[in-house]
């Protein structure tokens, strides 16, 4: 059984569209977030302390919108961001701006113990960073698969009832991402096609497995 670390039923909804009920279940587990300017080592850190606390296989995303005038934050922190200024005031903070591309970017991060054969996606072998501040030995890090997803789009001014968190502002294709049903929304979103790359590498790994 896959755990994916999240609050959100949602999430595991999504996955277990892709994979099947009897595969993916939920962990409600608050493990310590490491504070970077990336997402990766982000995913990739929560995975280990996941794959430890359950000793099991596991997921864990991290996601942000990338704001292009704003040199990409708030990034990392638009949870924090969220939060502390709200998303209307985000948009009036880009509004002046001549240019409001942005990107919402997502990293899905997989740990189960074992090593990965090389692939296209990368792995990340080494939180030497946290490591390094915490004081823990890298020599016992866990492997964890790394999968990104990405969809390119625009800030505007707050639209549609539907969604969370930065949906009203982002624009896609026409149309924010509180505009439009979930299902539709999942099928383009970042996470989606982060999840979309993950569940075609998960397949072969069970099949392989037997």
């Amino acid at each position: 059984m896959l755990s994916y670390v999240t609050t959100n039923p949602g999430k595991v909804r999504e996955v277990e569209e892709r994979l099947g009920t009897d595969t993916v279940t939920q962990l409600d587990y608050d493990y310590p977030e490491l504070q970077a300017d990336d997402l990766a080592p982000i995913a990739a850190a929560g995975a280990r302390a996941a794959y430890r606390h359950a000793d099991a296989p596991v997921i864990v995303d991290d996601a942000g919108l990338f704001i292009r005038a704003l040199d990409g934050f708030p990034g990392p922190y638009s949870h924090f961001v969220e939060d502390t200024l709200g998303v209307e005031r985000v948009w009036r903070l880009t509004e002046p701006e001549p240019d409001h591309r942005a990107a919402f970017r997502c990293v899905i991060a997989y740990c189960d113990g074992r090593d990965f054969a090389a692939s296209p996606d990368p792995i990340d072998r080494a939180d030497r960073v946290s490591a390094a501040a915490t004081g823990v030995d890298t020599a016992a890090d866990l492997p964890v698969k790394l999968f990104e997803g990405t969809v390119h789009g625009r800030l505007v001014p707050p639209r549609g009832d539907q969604g969370f968190g930065y949906d009203p502002i982002f624009e896609y294709d026409g149309t924010t991402f509180a505009e439009i049903p979930a299902a539709e929304k999942n099928a383009v979103s970042h996470r989606g096609r982060a999840l979309d790359k993950f569940v075609e590498w998960y397949a072969d790994r069970r099949a392989a497995d037997g």
